[in-house]
């Protein structure tokens, strides 16, 4: 395992004993190391992980809404106003009040937050590169198409367990008195 916090690389060790090569710990293991290797890579270029996703979004999208861009992401909104926070104060990203509705937000790149775009791409292919080392392309078509499957039996599992958000509508014929 890695420890997240320093980074350690003996924390990668895989300890011997009961369990240690079952799918689940292996995902668990890989899934951590690959956040401990992600935060190092754009650490180097002023990031966290996951602003990766906000800036690759709004380079491939355009400028969009806080709430569109966070529902697109599948984060909540405290998280996405933390990190939308920290690329505006690095001069990443841009808030501004929609025309149409003021209330609402539009997230838009900056100049400086376009020009981090080929180093954000750099960290993606290094990324992929070193956790792919070993492997032969054969090898990583099969690896990306069975953690697809992998990704779409746990997004399928986790909104199964989660209990049915009411639309709008029906909260308000709820709520209508009888």
């Amino acid at each position: 395992m890695v420890d997240a916090l320093t980074g350690d690389a003996r924390a990668c060790e895989v300890p011997q004993g009961e369990g240690s090569d079952s799918l689940s710990c292996l995902m668990a293991q890989a899934a951590l190391g690959h956040r401990v290797l992600l935060a190092a890579l754009l650490a180097e270029i002023g990031l966290y992980p996951g602003q990766d996703r906000v800036l690759g979004r709004l380079w491939e999208n355009g400028p969009m809404s806080q709430n569109k861009l966070a529902a697109a992401l599948g984060i909540d909104m405290s998280t996405m106003t933390k990190s939308l926070q920290r690329l505006e104060r690095s001069g990443l990203v841009s808030r501004t009040p929609s025309p149409a509705n003021r209330r609402v937000s539009v997230v838009s790149t900056t100049p400086k937050g376009d020009a981090l775009r080929p180093e954000v791409r750099r960290v993606e292919e290094e990324l992929h590169r070193r956790i792919s080392d070993g492997l032969t392309p054969e090898e990583v078509e099969t690896l990306r198409s069975l953690l697809a499957v992998v990704s779409r039996n746990t997004c399928r599992e986790v909104a199964l367990s989660q209990p049915p958000r009411p639309s709008s509508r029906s909260s308000e014929v709820a709520a209508a008195p009888l």
